[in-house]
């Protein structure tokens, strides 16, 4: 099983497009924080990125793409002198799908968010670096420019389920914006990620993500990698920041976690569905990892009090 495609399943992984916009002459425009991750494509003309907290901008030109991941505002503009204007209320004044600053239409992107949940943050953003920004002419960046055009068709030409379509485009996206920056600059990348991008890591990985509920040793997940214990055990700490069994019981409880948000499962059947023998190792691993136990868990999430 692919670890990536594992948390973006339990995250419940959706894209929300959002209007594009034209900008044209002297123009600058502020967003506020995302909630969750942020990307826009820049379709025609350059404009440059500021993040808030960086003393840099970014040079955007036609083709590029970034993705945000960190809920800081952040600043679109052609012109640094000029005052930025709020994004809400361009945005909310959008007509067929595209808002306007600035005076003519020197500059078009498109843009949107992705959902990942309540866990999101701590499963997938957090490891990754505060912006990736993916140049036109990485060689890389064939896919990221074929979902591009996709999307782009799909938005022009509203055909019977476009909206639908332009975004699992989206998801397309994110899946290959993540690919080139794992295979690019790894080393700005930290837990599990990073390990994707290791070659003792990432096979070990898999092996836990296919079978999570199997009884692993560290023998038998260097078995995976095709290394010793010591080996695998020092190069997966220094990689994802864990030792590999500590990292396989996190991984257990979010799909533990995951069953009860969801299922109605006992905690019994779920414990021996993610790998424990029983409802009170479970239980015990569960609170350990989360500060709760899984039936004080369900209902905090089902929204019930516990009776007296």
């Amino acid at each position: 099983m692919d670890p990536l495609e594992d948390v973006l399943a339990l995250l419940g992984a959706t894209a929300h497009l959002s209007a594009g916009l034209v900008a044209g002459g002297r123009w600058a425009v502020r967003f506020d924080p995302p909630v969750g991750a942020k990307f826009n494509a820049i379709r025609r003309g350059n404009c440059h990125l500021l993040i808030e907290g960086e003393a840099e901008p970014i040079a955007l030109t036609e083709g590029d793409c970034y993705l945000l991941t960190r809920p800081v505002s952040y600043t679109l503009f052609s012109d640094p002198d000029v005052p930025a204007q709020p994004a809400y209320p361009i945005f909310a004044a959008a007509g067929d799908g595209v808002a306007h600053a600035g005076a003519g239409a020197d500059m078009f992107l498109i843009g949107g968010a992705f959902s990942l949940g309540d866990r999101g943050r701590s499963l997938l953003l957090d490891g990754l670096p505060p912006v990736i920004h993916v140049p036109a002419d990485a060689p890389e960046a064939a896919t990221i420019r074929w979902a591009l055009d996709q999307i782009d068709i799909e938005l022009r030409r509203p055909q019977l389920g476009s909206r639908l379509v332009a975004e699992h485009l989206a998801l397309v996206l994110l899946i290959q914006v993540l690919r080139v920056h794992l295979a690019r600059d790894p080393q700005h990348t930290s837990g599990w990620l990073a390990g994707l991008a290791d070659p003792v890591v990432a096979p070990a990985l898999r092996a836990m993500h296919a079978r999570p509920a199997q009884q692993w040793t560290v023998d038998a997940i260097a078995r995976t990698a095709a290394v010793s214990r010591s080996t695998l055990a020092a190069r997966f700490r220094k990689v994802v920041g864990v030792g590999p069994l500590e990292y396989l019981t996190g991984w257990r409880i979010e799909l533990a976690a995951d069953r009860i948000r969801h299922g109605s499962d006992s905690v019994a059947a779920i414990a021996r569905a993610v790998g424990y023998g029983s409802e009170s190792a479970l239980s015990v691993a569960f609170k350990r990892v989360t500060g709760v136990s899984p039936r004080a868990y369900r209902q905090e999430v089902s929204g019930s009090v516990p009776g007296g």
